[in-house]
């Protein structure tokens, strides 16, 4: 496996201050690859390409119609638009110039397996709800995170059209606009706000919870921060999402209290030839026992 160097990092001028630089704890300050100011400072650089990316996209946004970007069909039949490609090939450039030995795995770049040799792996999803930016809807996410040995280290979710940008350093906190973020206090699940899929709503809505449901956001990283900060209490991903969907937003739960889990319940492991995600379910830790039993169930009754 090749090693990072964040000691190495070049200078960039221009990037705006994090709050990260200063809230950061002292433990990770000292923390792996013996480079850990530099960290903070990636974190900081990390967040301006996320934002200078949302700029890019927000050229060919337009709220309440469709985009100005030209739009096609991938392989799958998912919709890319020219602003997916353009914030890929940014980021791809910006971010590989602050580590060239980073690897690279993203939505609209071809994967090649020399990434599994890397130890530092940038996973990006560079229009994370595509068919909500090209109609219009704001509720789409440009998604930007530092892998190393298999977790998120350093994760970016910035939502332009919305005005929020959600980042996190591990060990150093959650932030939404600079303000720190905690999930909910709740201590059990009655009466929890859910986010789930419809087709699991009736069963979950059936449960002695009573639940309530939050209206289901198109950015499945927006989604996970809606945890993050306290806005849902739980959410529930359908199989079949990527690493690039939940990277950013994993570490940004976990600093805000909360964790990203498959049904096992095991902390995920990035970096794996096959970046296909299973039923996925994040929540504050204390809930998280009751709300994997729950997924579990709602996944028995729809298989």
């Amino acid at each position: 496996m090749r090693k990072i160097a964040h000691n190495l990092l070049p200078e960039a001028p221009h990037c705006a201050k994090s709050p990260l630089a200063a809230r950061a704890s002292l433990a990770y300050q000292t923390g792996m690859h013996g480079a850990p100011a530099d960290l903070r400072q990636l974190a900081s650089r990390l967040e301006q390409l996320a934002r200078e990316a949302g700029a890019i996209a927000m050229a060919d946004f337009r709220p309440g119609e469709r985009t100005s970007a030209a739009i096609r069909l991938k392989g799958g039949g998912s919709p890319v638009t020219d602003a997916d490609v353009a914030v890929d090939r940014f980021l791809h450039e910006a971010a590989r110039a602050l580590l060239p030995d980073a690897g690279w795995l993203s939505e609209e770049s071809a994967d090649t397996p020399e990434r599994l040799e890397r130890e530092a792996l940038f996973v990006v999803d560079p229009i994370d709800g595509t068919t909500a930016f090209l109609r219009g809807d704001p509720r789409w996410s440009v998604s930007l995170a530092l892998v190393e040995k298999g977790r998120p280290v350093v994760g970016v979710v910035h939502a332009p059209a919305l005005g929020q940008t959600f980042l996190a350093l591990r060990g150093g906190g959650a932030f939404l606009n600079d303000a720190a973020i905690a999930v909910s206090a709740r201590a059990d699940l009655q009466g929890a706000a859910f986010v789930a899929p419809t087709e699991y709503q009736d069963f979950l809505g059936d449960s002695l919870y009573a639940l309530r449901f939050v209206k289901r956001t198109p950015s499945l990283a927006l989604r996970i921060a809606q945890i993050a900060m306290g806005e849902a209490d739980v959410a529930i991903a359908k199989p079949n999402a990527r690493d690039w969907d939940i990277a950013a937003a994993d570490v940004i739960l976990s600093e805000a209290g909360g964790a990203l889990v498959e049904l096992d319940g095991d902390a995920l492991s990035y970096n794996r030839p096959n970046p296909r995600r299973d039923m996925l379910v994040a929540a504050p830790r204390a809930l998280l026992p009751e709300s994997i039993a729950l997924a579990k169930a709602a996944a028995r009754r729809g298989s």
